[in-house]
């Protein structure tokens, strides 16, 4: 794991074999002599079975061999579709992330989680492939929108309410990635296949995938987390006692970042219906990931219905 500026110079070193890098292609062509690159348009129509075929089928057109490399050079959904094909192409392939976006840096990019969409729920289908290596080159977001930026910050508010509390008070932005990266690493290294711990990185979604996926995944990830956030913050006040100075330092953590910002027209009817395909349900029921207070996540939550209704409702509301 590489963070900082001009970090992408350590890539030519990591590679190994024939190299194809797939890419966004709104992004500049790396100077990676030798390299195959394959441009593919960024968004969640990347992760679908027509997405992954596209990148599966530049695989083997380009003849990638099993001591061959594939870089993912984009945001999360080039990283999260490139890494699936690279877990299935010849059963496996070396695999190097290059994200571009600040959500993609201190989350999708880290982890090893891979995968596209089905038709009703958010990364239902895919595996886990680690890495070889993620370089998080600050560079990139020079240029970033500052929509994709405050997109973003979801996930970094995300673990300075659930692991790192103390980061709410830190000014310096390069330091506050490293310390949302380490953050989620740490929890990685302790349970890779989310058999357990790892469940505290999905705080915020489970009702926020299910907002993402009922907008047509028009709605930006981070603004949706935000959202979900709330949902679970509102939940945590009602059933585990959460304090409500924590739910306001969350939402005004959050609305400093213009988070999570204008929603889709939804039914609350509609989003309770979708929440059983979350990753987490089991049995049909959603399972939440709550706090208990601040650096107190707690997994593995069935909630009543109704509690859930009141908080979905609220926040839909723009309450």
């Amino acid at each position: 794991m590489l963070i900082g500026a001009g970090a992408i110079a350590e890539l030519a070193g990591l590679v190994e074999g024939q190299v194809v890098i797939v890419q966004d292609l709104a992004l500049p062509p790396l100077a990676l002599p030798g390299a195959a690159v394959v441009k593919v348009a960024a968004g969640e129509d990347i992760k679908s079975w027509d997405g992954l075929r596209q990148i599966v089928d530049s695989l083997e057109a380009h003849r990638l061999g099993r001591d061959g490399t594939v870089v993912a050079l984009g945001g999360g959904t080039i990283g999260d579709a490139a890494g699936f094909a690279a877990s299935i192409w010849q059963r496996g392939v070396a695999l190097i992330n290059v994200p571009t976006t600040l959500l993609a840096m201190v989350d999708s990019a880290i982890g090893g989680k891979t995968g596209i969409n089905s038709s009703r729920a958010k990364n239902a289908i895919g595996s886990f492939w680690q890495p070889r290596a993620v370089l998080c080159d600050l560079d990139w977001l020079d240029t970033l929108p500052e929509a994709e930026k405050q997109s973003g910050y979801a996930e970094i508010v995300k673990y300075t309410m659930t692991l790192d509390p103390g980061m709410a008070d830190v000014g310096d932005f390069a330091e506050v990635v490293e310390r949302s990266v380490r953050a989620k690493a740490e929890i990685v290294a302790a349970d890779e296949r989310e058999s357990g711990l790892r469940e505290v990185l999905n705080y915020g979604h489970t009702a926020g995938h299910a907002i993402e996926a009922l907008s047509g995944y028009t709605l930006a990830h981070g603004r949706a987390v935000a959202a979900g956030m709330r949902v679970a913050a509102r939940i945590s006040q009602r059933v585990l006692g959460c304090p409500a100075a924590v739910v306001e330092q969350q939402d005004r953590l959050l609305a400093a970042h213009g988070l999570p910002g204008p929603l889709p027209d939804l039914a609350v009817n509609r989003v309770l219906d979708a929440l059983p395909g979350d990753k987490k349900a089991r049995a049909g029921r959603p399972r939440w990931v709550l706090l208990r207070d601040a650096g107190r996540p707690e997994p593995g939550h069935e909630v009543p219905e109704e509690i859930v209704r009141e908080a979905v409702a609220e926040i839909l509301s723009g309450s």
